[in-house]
């Protein structure tokens, strides 16, 4: 039995308090929880992809697909956290910070100031530094690039091919590029993302 909170070492762990938001009593092992939020991710990825959403590039929208995504097993799914992080921005920022990406985001897309590739990598890499929720900012991250590239008409990207859930050279590689980015070097996350 693993514990069920035990991250692996570059995640962010989750507060008491936050930790008390699990909505499913079933779940009592690492290997549960990630099997209840595989299940919702999927199910808010079928939401996501079916949807008419206007305009992707909304804080409305980056909450609601959170709320999708890991509602089902987290209580405070789709708000903003509230707690410092060893990552991320202050929390009173977060709804300031996110805003903002999203009109720049709005204004790369009319401009064309980035191939379609650039752009998700863009918008992935800054929401996950933000990291504007307690937990899923990576995975949610990646899937709002993936459904900007769809309404760019441009394919999903691979994200390394693999799981990023566990400790593993995938894992190592793809934080390695993130902390590239955070240096503005994006070469190293668009090679990753298209790996």
């Amino acid at each position: 039995m693993t514990d069920l909170f035990q991250e692996p070492e570059d995640a962010t762990p989750l507060e008491p308090e936050e930790r008390e938001g699990l909505r499913l009593t079933w779940i009592t092992t690492r290997a549960d929880l990630n099997l209840a939020e595989q299940d919702n991710i999927d199910k808010g990825a079928a939401w996501a992809f079916r949807a008419r959403e206007p305009d992707l590039l909304t804080v409305e929208f980056v909450l609601q697909l959170h709320k999708r995504m890991f509602g089902d097993v987290w209580s405070w799914a789709g708000q903003y956290r509230r707690t410092e992080r060893n990552i991320g921005i202050a929390p009173h920022m977060i709804g300031v910070q996110t805003t903002q990406l999203m009109d720049d985001a709005a204004y790369w897309v009319a401009h064309k100031t980035y191939e379609p590739t650039e752009l998700a990598v863009r918008v992935h890499h800054r929401l996950v530094y933000i990291h504007p929720f307690p937990n899923g900012n990576g995975r949610h991250a990646r899937m709002l690039a993936d459904l900007v590239l769809r309404r760019l008409g441009a394919p999903a990207l691979s994200w390394g091919g693999g799981s990023l859930d566990d400790i593993n050279d995938l894992r190592r590689a793809y934080v390695e590029a993130l902390r590239r980015a955070d240096r503005q070097d994006y070469g190293p996350l668009i090679a990753f993302a298209r790996s």
